[in-house]
């Protein structure tokens, strides 16, 4: 009887791959407990990863000679396939990389001696050209054993596809449940590739060194990645583009409304030719910031941009064929964190596999030095070099030459345009360069377009390739008073991906504005009124008021180091209430060069005043709950709290060097190499134990620097004290919202008034290409009503009203598992939005009932035992973990609560204390639950006859709570004691045994005394074996060793004739299951 994993996921995705042409192989027989015969996956045993006699049909077939008929041997093809599998490698993904490789070039074997002169040829394992002529098969438990355990463990991923017998993709389902069902395939993705954590292996990844994706889904909720990816690196598959939701409805005969991510990633990604088209040219090996190396899939937004500008080069009028001008080119315009810049090297390497664009020259202009780096590496694959041109001699060449190749055109962002020019680098000024190729099989790639429209270097670029198509890139919308403009350069608009559809994708955080100009912007000190005050103390009271006005926003007060000094105590204090318990960092935008430097002083005396307040914080105001504190009050707890990383915290200007009279005073903060090692600093986490000389970087000050361009997932708040103006200012709030483990947001404070004209410099773009750009916090404070009465009405809708008076009514009902996760997503949008918030007063209201519903589900996850019952606060920030640690501890729920299991000491003495007959009994049935999920492989068949006896009881005693609970106790008190009969000749560990084998050979567990002392005596030889064996050093760590003990119970059922003779290798691996379970039961002999 199949499960509802299989019905509600597995099953409704083996349909959907059956239509688009895959051929299925259960890989498990109906009923079997597991896979048990590797022929039925095509393989001649379970420690084989490839269908062999599949993909060795297949070199033949896909590989013909020079008459097209088949001319490999089976030398020849033992050869490559040797040179598939014999990959020496330091890991996993180097493997990987090694075979992904192989599998796009192929490998060469000896030709013959009447073809081609008797030269090597190139063989491939799967025909790239014609996906027709490959064999695509998907097999469901797909069981491959641990390496050296010799089948004692094994894993069987859900589903595994092959392409000509290699398995290319991997996929886990999980039914829909409590908790994350797509998080937990991921994990479990993790541990089928020697991933995980445990000293014990538990995967195999030789099994992973060709896959090229995996796939985590529970149906509703579906997401891509690959072996090395946590959960928040795999991404949906919302656009079933080139298909429609109507068109992979009408292929399921379904209705378009029930189409899932499951439905659209398979009809997209798993389609034979396109699987076959995104390995070839979407995947890529990269290396980050960090040093990390990793394997990268493609999201749906790159894949639909690379595939529409494909099409545009392939069908679009060249200048010549439309008269007027070329007709190829166009903008994709993808929000800025969207992955633009493997968007532009998927286009490339798509570029090279189609004939009628392989021999097009390409030409890169961008100023980013690692995109060229990224494009070089990533068409490492195809074999081909991109050249590089930073001065105007070198472009002349490259562009100038015939042919095909890859040009990366480097602008230099130099300030002194003058030593640009006399170096003769190439810069936004450079000189016209007169035409240089009037062909039209060149396309120019443009970074960064939307600074195009006035670029001298994009115009005489142009000039220069009068003919060639041209494709912009842009993370910041155009402004509609340009895009006729940029029509006439560039094309009409070939993709968009707007920050909306990021946001909604986890491609980005969201970004909240908040805006403190002037009044009031020191809410718990000085105000600023007071400093212009003092500033202006000589004016009348109407010059005074004039002069406020002015220079509210702009002028020299900006750096006035009075105001610098009250906006530093202002903005620290926020830094240190909403961003720094989360362990992130800020960036802050000073008027002026000098304004960084006062800034940075004004920041070091504000930190260390704060320190003197948070040594000297009142122990009460320690103990005293959140809501009852004031702003300066939380700041000086946080403060105490985080006090030896406050105490030696910098913040580094970065700015460029400038002409000034005393520009040594600068220098500190302009040398290349200091900026570079401060920069690095920032971008790392604070370290989890300082050093006597450590000092990280909390913020970097700046004016104009590291507004573009520039990565940190580690900054979450950008405070801003100049004037930010259209592209710019989108860049910059940018800098925020790169998405970061428990990173729920990002932070805009505006010291300066940006916000005071956002709404007139907005109008400027289409209405929806800067929907979302900068969100008012206060916004986020008018949603908590509507979220909190959508928590309210799941218990309402039952007729409870959720209070401390009814917090048991309220776990109850969420032992409906759809009731639970629709609690949870409505628990977790709360609870996010209040930590985004906070510490704002206006969030005080909502507080309450944030700790109430917290309570609830932490009872109910722990009732449930789901995610082991475990209630992580961290999940909703850490500020609102902060909140809740505060009240459960105050509360002291966790002491109140039952342990999660039942053989703890006091969990008897915890459930008599629960209210009610009806939650006894409910935390008693599922404390058995867990128990007996946990313990079922001690003894298989004593946990299968115990789960039928809880079911009867649920079933005849359903209503009669007394009754359940009284016979629930009775249950949880023989499991606890668990001790054996008196008169039990076997120990609890034999009886164990005898119980796997009586399953094995007795109908209804009724055997005659002779049978039953055969299996006493096989029970009691196991475990005696057991003793000897299982002692030695290492044992359990030991494969070769445990397969030693798994082939002597394999002799000692043969010889006392236990079982028949094709049953004896299944039962030695249960056997052996079971003293594994319970080696700790084991003694010495």
């Amino acid at each position: 009887m199949f499960g509802p994993e299989y019905v509600q996921v597995e099953a409704p995705l083996l349909q959907q791959l059956t239509l688009m042409g895959w051929e299925h192989l259960p890989g498990q027989t109906e009923g079997a407990f597991k896979p048990e015969e590797p022929t039925e996956s095509g393989r001649e045993s379970f420690a084989e990863v490839l269908m062999e006699s599949r993909l060795r049909r297949a070199l033949r077939d896909i590989n013909p000679g020079p008459d097209g008929e088949p001319w490999l041997d089976e030398a020849r093809i033992s050869q490559a396939l040797g040179e598939l599998t014999r990959i020496t490698a330091r890991g996993l993904l180097e493997a990987n990389e090694l075979t992904t490789e192989l599998l796009i070039k192929g490998v060469t074997v000896p030709g013959l001696p009447d073809w081609d002169g008797g030269r090597d040829q190139r063989v491939h394992f799967i025909d790239w050209k014609h996906w027709q002529r490959n064999e695509f098969v998907v097999v469901s438990q797909f069981r491959v054993d641990v390496p050296g355990t010799s089948g004692l463990r094994h894993i069987a991923p859900d589903e595994v596809l092959l392409v000509n017998g290699i398995p290319l993709v991997v996929v886990e389902c999980k039914k829909p449940s409590k908790g994350d069902a797509v998080a937990a395939a991921v994990r479990q993705l993790r541990r089928y590739a020697g991933q995980g954590h445990g000293r014990i292996p538990t995967g195999n990844p030789k099994l992973f060194q060709t896959v090229q994706l995996t796939v985590a889904t529970c149906g509703e909720r579906a997401r891509l990645g690959t072996f090395t990816a946590d959960t928040e690196h795999y991404a949906p598959w919302r656009d079933p583009y080139p298909l429609t939701d109507a068109m992979i409805a009408a292929q399921l005969a379904c209705d378009e409304r029930s189409v899932t991510e499951q439905n659209r990633l398979t009809a997209v990604v798993l389609h034979p030719e396109r699987l076959l088209r995104i390995i070839h040219d979407y995947i890529t090996f990269m290396t980050l910031d960090n040093g990390i190396r990793i394997k990268a899939a493609p999201r749906y937004q790159q894949y639909r941009a690379v595939e529409k500008t494909l099409e545009r080069l392939l069908t679009g009028a060249t200048r010549e064929e439309d008269g007027v001008q070329d007709r190829r080119g166009g903008i994709i315009w993808h929000t800025q964190g969207s992955g633009k810049s493997l968007t532009m090297t998927f286009l490339v390497r798509r570029m090279r596999s189609i004939p009628e664009l392989s021999a097009v020259k390409v030409v890169l202009v961008t100023d980013r030095t690692h995109l060229q780096k990224q494009l070089s590496e990533t068409l490492r694959l195809t074999g081909e070099e991109v050249e590089e041109a930073k001065r105007v001699k070198e472009a002349k060449r490259l562009l100038a030459a015939d042919g095909p190749g890859i040009v990366a055109v480097m602008i230099q962002k130099q300030q002194d345009v003058a030593a640009r020019t006399t170096n003769g680098e190439l810069g936004e000024a450079v000189p016209s360069l007169g035409e240089l190729n009037d062909g039209s099989a060149i396309v120019v790639l443009i970074d960064e377009a939307h600074r195009s429209h006035g670029s001298t270097l994009h115009m005489n670029l142009l000039e220069a390739l009068p003919n060639c198509a041209r494709i912009g890139f842009t993370g910041t919308p155009i402004i509609m008073g340009k895009q006729k403009k940029t029509s006439q350069i560039f094309g009409s608009v070939i993709d968009t991906y707007r920050l909306a559809d990021a946001e909604a994708d986890g491609a980005v955080v969201r970004i909240f504005y908040e805006g403190n100009t002037v009044k009031g912007a020191v809410k718990d000190g000085r105000d600023l009124d007071e400093v212009f005050e003092d500033l202006f103390a000589e004016q009348s009271d109407e010059d005074r008021e004039a002069l406020q006005r002015r220079y509210a926003t702009k002028g020299d007060v900006l750096e006035s180091e009075e105001l610098i000094t009250a906006k530093a105590t202002h903005l620290l204090r926020h830094y240190v209430t909403a961003v720094m318990p989360g362990g992130f960092k800020a960036q802050l935008v000073a008027n002026s060069r000098e304004a960084t430097l006062r800034y940075r002083t004004a920041l070091l005396a504000a930190r260390d005043e704060l320190v003197r307040q948070a040594e000297t914080v009142p122990a009460r105001l320690l103990d005293t709950p959140l809501d009852q504190l004031t702003a300066r009050q939380i700041a000086q707890v946080n403060a105490h709290r985080n006090l030896d990383l406050l105490r030696v915290m910098d913040f580094a200007p970065v700015i460029s060097p400038g002409t000034d009279d005393q520009e040594e005073r600068f220098a500190e903060w302009t040398a290349q190499k200091s900026q570079e090692s401060r920069v690095d600093d920032f971008t790392k986490p604070f370290p989890a134990q300082l050093g006597p000389d450590d000092r990280p970087v909390a913020f970097l000050i700046v004016k104009s620097m590291l507004l573009t361009g520039f990565d940190a997932p580690i900054e979450q708040v950008l405070y801003i004290d100049r004037s930010l103006k259209q592209a710019e200012l989108l860049q910059a709030v940018a800098r925020v919202n790169r998405p970061a483990k428990d990173k729920k947001c990002g932070y805009v404070v505006d010291y300066f008034g940006v916000a005071n004209h956002l709404t007139e410099a907005l109008k400027a773009y289409a209405a929806d290409d800067v929907d979302g750009v900068l969100v008012d916090l206060r916004e986020e404070v008018a949603k908590l009503d509507p979220m909190r009465r959508r928590l309210q009405a799941i218990f309402a809708d039952q007729g409870v009203s959720p209070s401390r008076t009814t917090l048991e009514d309220c776990v109850l009902l969420l032992d409906d598992g759809a009731r639970f996760d629709r609690f949870e997503a409505e628990l977790k949008r709360f609870l996010t939005t209040i930590d985004v918030i906070l510490p704002e007063p206006t969030v005080r209201p909502f507080l309450k009932d944030a700790t109430l519903y917290a309570e609830i589900a932490m009872r109910a996850k722990r009732r449930f035992r789901v995610d082991g019952g475990n209630f992580d606060p961290a999940a909703y920030g850490a500020k609102v973990r902060q909140l809740l640690d505060d009240h459960l501890l105050s509360l002291g729920i966790e002491q109140m609560l039952p342990p999660v299991s039942l053989t703890a000491d006091d969990f008897e003495e915890k459930v008599a204390a629960l209210p009610g007959a009806r939650t006894r009994a409910s935390e008693m049935e599922h404390a058995v639950r867990d128990h007996i999920e946990i313990n079922r492989g001690k003894d298989p068949r004593f946990y299968k006859r115990l789960s039928q006896r809880l079911e009867e009881i649920l079933r005849d005693y359903a209503e009669n709570w007394e009754q359940q609970a009284a016979l629930l106790a009775d249950l949880v008190a023989e499991l606890r004691t668990d001790s054996p009969a008196p008169d039990d000749p076997l120990s609890p560990v034999e009886r164990a045994l005898y119980g796997v084998l009586l399953e094995e050979t007795a109908q209804d567990g009724v055997v005659d005394p002779q049978t039953d002392q055969l299996l006493c005596d096989v029970s009691t030889g196991v475990y005696t074996l057991a003793q000897q064996v299982t002692h030695r050093r290492d044992f359990w760590r030991s494969p070769v060793d445990q397969e030693d003990f798994r082939r002597q119970t394999v002799q000692l059922l043969i010889v006392k004739d236990a079982a028949a003779i094709d049953k004896v290798d299944s039962l030695a691996d249960q056997l052996v299951e079971v003293i594994g379970h319970r080696r700790s039961e084991i003694p010495r002999p």
